[in-house]
This record gives structure tokens, sequence and C-alpha cells, in this order.
């Protein structure tokens, strides 16, 4: 009976599995009694991540074709379907549109955007087989332009428009297709800036963190369990109605009118840009 059970459930793959986002979503989904592949480009993450969830880990770079082919066919496989795509793996190049070079932009569209075309691609059959859920893990960033990050901007936000195309497409064939925007969380990646973030003003990463979400009306960055349980929700049968959303997971950060910011008296006038 047990080994029944075991084949009947639902099967997943993660890209960027090894840490933070994609780690914890592999723990959700785990504990709600799915199997789940874990891919990403570093072996001791996803060794870690795999020993913590039981999720099954794939060495692979989601901006390689043949490497995203080979995590497809060796979930295939070992489970014989696939029932969820979470396309979560990312990566910033800091930049203006003028100074941005163009290593540095097609570094970041080949994981952000066409990684996941290529990986979306090659699970579509299996996919509709299931009838199964895509949820493509964007950024606030799709939404609302940050400063010094076009080509991220730019690229998350084309991975929205690539999961509600292919919602239109493939709808019908009961493929469900998301993408949830999560603002600042806290993860490995995200800690990183935040240091940096805060060596610049003298402050350590928590206060930098604080910083950066003072503005946010939840007030705190997210949590990564946070982020997942959106993701979990979305593939699962309670969420069968949604497909083509773009899901903000921010605490409310877009939400913000910037042009009333000025005005809050927590904000202290120095200097204009115009000086």
């Amino acid at each position: 009976m047990q080994k029944e059970l075991d084949e009947q459930s639902p099967v997943a793959i993660i890209t960027g599995g090894g840490t933070g986002i994609g780690a914890a979503t592999a723990g959700v989904l785990r504990a709600g009694g799915w199997d789940v592949v874990i891919a990403g480009r570093r072996v001791e993450p996803l060794q870690a991540t795999a020993a913590a969830t039981g999720a099954i880990p794939v060495v692979a770079d989601a901006a390689s074709k043949p490497d995203v082919e080979r995590v497809v066919a060796t979930t295939i496989d070992h489970f014989g379907r696939l029932n969820g795509v979470v396309l979560n793996a990312g990566i910033v190049r800091p930049g203006a549109v003028g100074d941005l070079a163009d290593d540095a932009w097609d570094t970041m569209l080949d994981t952000n955007l066409t990684g996941p075309f290529r990986l979306a691609r090659a699970a579509m059959p299996h996919l509709v087989a299931s009838r199964a859920s895509i949820v493509g893990v964007a950024s606030a960033a799709a939404l609302r332009a940050s400063g010094g990050i076009a080509g991220y901007n730019a690229t998350k936000a084309g991975l929205t428009m690539l999961m509600q195309s292919i919602a239109v497409d493939y709808g019908p064939c009961g493929v469900r297709a998301n993408a949830i925007c999560p603002g600042w969380t806290r993860t490995e990646m995200a800690d990183m800036e935040m240091q940096e973030y805060g060596t610049e003003l003298g402050i350590d990463y928590t206060d930098a963190y604080k910083l950066a979400t003072s503005f946010v009306p939840a007030g705190r960055p997210a949590t990564s369990a946070e982020v997942a349980e959106a993701i979990a929700w979305l593939l699962s049968d309670k969420a069968s109605y949604i497909n083509s959303a773009v899901l903000p997971v921010d605490g409310g950060m877009i939400s913000v009118d910037p042009g009333g910011l000025a005005l809050d008296p927590r904000v202290t006038l120095t200097t204009s840009r115009h000086n």
C-alpha cells in the first residue's frame, strides 16, 4: 500500500533548489507529500537541502540547454511523471543600461528568462499529460523598476509574461502557469546584498534590512518559507482556477506611493538630486 501511495505522489522540479526560496519550497512541498527534484549549480547546497528534505539533487545549470533537458529526463526516468515546475533560479548583475556590459546582460537573460523557457519547453509534454502547474519566481522588480539593475528588471518582467503566455497557450490543455513577485526576502543572496549595503552605510546587515523595508507596509522582509508557501499553494489543487496570475509576495511594498514618501514624517530631506 505504501508503495502505491508513493507512486501517486505528485512530482515537482525546482531550479535554484539548493538555497533560499528554492530550498524552502522543497521543504514545504516534501512536507505536503510531493516528490521533489532540486537542481542547481553548486553541489554542497544541493546535498544539504537534499539531506534536510529528502529531495533528489541534480547538479545542473539553469542557463544550459543540455542541463535543463537532463533535469527533465532524470525526473521522468526516476518517477515517470511531472506535476509541477518551479522556475526559481535567478541572478543579478548591477548596472543601468548605459553601464551594463554585454556579458552581464547575456548572463541574466540566459539564467532568468531563456533558461526558464527551455525548461518549460522540455517539460511541456509531461506537464500537459498530467495537467500540471508551473510557477515562475520573478520579483517585485518585474513590476516596479529598481534603480541600477536594468537587466534584472527586464528579465524578471519577461518571466512574468512567459508564464502568462504559457497559461494562454496551454491552459486549454489543463496546464496552469503563474508568477510570483517577491520583495525583499531573507535568503543567502539577499543577506550578501544587505551586508554590502550595510557596509556602505556603516550598519550591520540586519539594520540594513530594516532600512530597506522601512516603508514596506509589513515593516519587514519576508522569510523564504513565506514565499515558499505561496508557491506551494499555486502548485496545488487549491489554486485550481488560478491561471496567468502575477502575484506580489512583497508585504505590500509595490502599493506604496513614492510621491508621498517625501511627506512622510520619517523622512528628512537633506539634499536635492538636482544639486
